[in-house]
């Protein structure tokens, strides 16, 4: 099921499919990140206000901001 970063809970894995709409402004800025089409990531926190998404990619923690998250087009996969 596709869905956006925003919409994953903590724990659970997933894999970038890429980016929505016109998000230009995050895209160049999430794809120096590592954040590419086919990279698997864990969510690993979320403040309590959902504002940062901490993620582990790639061997390191990534915090992106809610409107970063809600950009970034994902699957959930299978724990």
């Amino acid at each position: 099921m596709e869905k956006t970063l925003a919409d994953i809970s903590v724990g659970e894995k997933g894999v970038v499919l890429g980016f929505i709409g016109d998000t230009n402004a995050y895209r160049h800025k999430l794809l120096a990140m590592g954040l590419v089409k086919g990279t698997s990531f864990q969510v690993a926190r979320v403040a309590p206000m959902g504002d940062p998404v901490e993620i582990r990619v790639r061997d390191f923690n990534l915090s992106l901001r809610k409107e970063e998250a809600k950009a970034l087009r994902v699957r959930g996969i299978a724990q």
